[in-house]
């Protein structure tokens, strides 16, 4: 006798690289603006586009649903 599995989820690879969920559950994004072009910007903005920010909470349940268990 088999019984029905639900099937498994597959995490979306590329939200996987862009996003994390934190322990608390906040889920975090990278600033964009560091690869190129760095020479025109300030120090101080360079400083802040470094450090990860929470994502809007707006697309945070389209976040969660790419990353299923919670990478």
């Amino acid at each position: 006798m088999t019984k029905n599995k639900k099937a498994k989820l597959k995490t979306h690879r590329g939200a996987a690289k862009r996003f994390k969920i934190t322990s608390t559950g906040k889920v975090m994004r990278w600033h964009s603006g560091k690869r190129h072009l760095l020479g025109t910007k300030l120090p101080r903005r360079q400083r802040k586009l470094a450090d990860k920010v929470e994502v809007s909470p707006a697309d945070a349940p389209k976040v969660r649903r790419a990353l299923p268990y919670g990478l």
